[in-house]
Parts: C-alpha cells; structure tokens; sequence
C-alpha cells in the first residue's frame, strides 16, 4: 500500500469523500470538478487533504488520468458506504415532500421527443424546489448511460437496450415498432409496406452504434444476411427522420410519432419494437429524491 506522510490530521470531511467518489468514476479532476460544479483546484486540493489525512496515496497520477491505487481501490466501497449512509439519514429526517432535498443524476437521450420529460420536470421542480435534477447525456447512446449508471455516474437513465447488465433494473416506459422513412418522393413512398432486403442497396440514415435501435436493426439484419450502406450517422432518432425525409437516405427506425415531411412505409419483416424503459441500480437504495423522481416518470408513461 502506498503510503505518504501524514501531515493533516483534521476529520475528513463529507465534501472530500464526494471529491474522492467523482474522481475515481471521472478518472479525470476535470470531469469530477464538472459533475460536481465546483472549481478545478478545489478538487484537486480536495483530493490532496483526503490523502494527507488517511496518509495514503489513492491515485497514481498518469498524465490527467487519475488512475486508483490498491489503497484507493479498498477505500472506495467504504466512502460510498459513508455517502450513501449520509443520504439515508436526510432523508428519514425529511418529514414533508415540501422539505425533500438533494440531486439526482438522471441520464437522458439527445432527443427526448418521445417521452413527456419537461412536463415531469416542471411539475417535480414546482413540488420539490429544493432537489436538484441534473441531466446528462451520452455520445454512445443508451449504451453510454447504462455505463455511466452502473459506474455509479448516474442515479437514473433512460434506456432503449434489448438487454442490460446485472445490477441494473429497468421499469418499462413505451414501446416503439420500426417503421421505414423515406423522402415524399421516392419510389417506396407509394407503397404499403417493404423488406428490408428490398431495402439492401438504399443509402441509410441511422444512428450510430451504440444506440438501442441501432443494435436491434442490426441484429435483424443479421440474421437476415443482409449487408448495407450507412451514408450518416446521427444523435437521435429524429434527426435521422428528418434527413430522410429530405431524401438523403432511408431511415428504418422506431416510429415515435414525431410530426415529419417525408412518407412512413409498414417494415414487413419481424423486428422486434424498441422498448424505452427506465433504469436504475438494484444494489443500493437509492435516495429519496431519486425514488421520487423515478416514480413521476414512470407514473406519466405512454399508455
């Protein structure tokens, strides 16, 4: 175990165990200071005292990698423990809903077109002013936040995977079924319903990998044995609608009800829909803003 003089021998304070948390889910003081809203230096300051103060060194530094020692490896459960005990305690001394504080994490997807989340939002924040609800998105999609949530950098997230990691429960939202999008004239835009092996030699607009129906379309169209061409990648599934519709590519996406100026066209071959849920870690209980939260959104589901 690495050890370092021991020269600060104050309480550690909850604020550096929080420090010591972000880091070490982060690996970077940058993206810690960020989730935390707190300044640069005053991470790495923290850091500093919590080391001081155990006499330990809990990050071999790597460049602006913090990468955790042995000792900080040990130590991590335990500060976790210590917060997530913190927060139990809050929230048994929380009598009123009025009176509810604290933050909740809660991942969402670039477009959040087709779930109702502003209207859950603004309803939370009117009953429960004092909770801070941070959102946060992912360049990799639902894949990305399923990560970031099991890494212990999310507290909720919204989810399109066919399947998700041990550890990680998921209260089912809306389903979606795969429709194809084309342009308002192209030559499929007459027709009731296509294959996607008639499709095969169309330029597509997808998402990129990573994103829940990016995964189901591709498994289908595996076993399928069809190969394709994906001439742009986007963010959100709207965006790949509206650029379909402009006649750049085919889209065959789950149809999410979005107004669009292009045609919808029935898929005839068996996809299974993409199934919007939301997710949350099944080890740890989670605070008592998060469970409220949690239970807002579902309670306002797509029937």
């Amino acid at each position: 175990m690495a050890t370092i003089d021991p020269i600060d021998t104050r309480e550690v304070e909850t604020r550096l165990l929080e420090q010591f948390v972000a880091v070490a889910a982060e690996g970077s003081v940058t993206r810690a200071a960020e989730r935390l809203w707190a300044a640069q230096s005053t991470v790495s300051a923290g850091i500093a005292s919590l080391e001081r103060s155990l006499g330990v060194r809990l990050f071999d530094r790597s460049g602006r990698r913090f990468v955790l020692t042995t000792a900080g490896e040990d130590l991590l459960p335990h500060a976790r423990t210590v917060l997530d005990a913190l927060d139990r305690m809050r929230d048994l001394a929380t009598v009123d809903d009025a009176d509810l504080r604290g933050r909740v994490r809660l991942g969402i997807f670039t477009s959040m077109d087709i779930v109702d989340l502003t209207g859950v939002l603004r309803r939370f924040r009117q009953r429960h002013p004092l909770v801070a609800v941070e959102l946060m998105t992912s360049p990799t999609g639902t894949t990305g936040l399923v990560q970031d949530l099991v890494a212990g950098r999310l507290d909720l997230a919204y989810t399109g995977l066919p399947s998700v990691p041990a550890g990680v429960v998921v209260e089912p939202l809306r389903e979606m079924p795969f429709r194809v999008f084309t342009a308002a004239d192209h030559p499929f835009a007459g027709r009731a319903s296509v294959s996607l092996a008639e499709l095969a030699g169309e330029p597509f607009i997808d998402t990129a990998h990573g994103f829940g129906n990016r995964m189901i379309l591709d498994a289908a169209l595996d076993r399928l044995g069809i190969r394709r061409r994906v001439v742009a990648e986007m963010n959100d599934m709207p965006a790949v609608i509206r650029f379909a519709s402009a006649g750049l590519g085919v889209g065959v996406v789950p149809d999410s009800g979005v107004r669009h100026d292009g045609a919808v066209i029935e898929l005839e071959d068996e996809v299974e829909p993409l199934r919007i849920g939301l997710a949350m870690r099944s080890g740890a209980e989670p605070n008592r803003a998060t469970r409220t939260l949690a239970r807002d959104i579902v309670a306002a589901r797509v029937g």
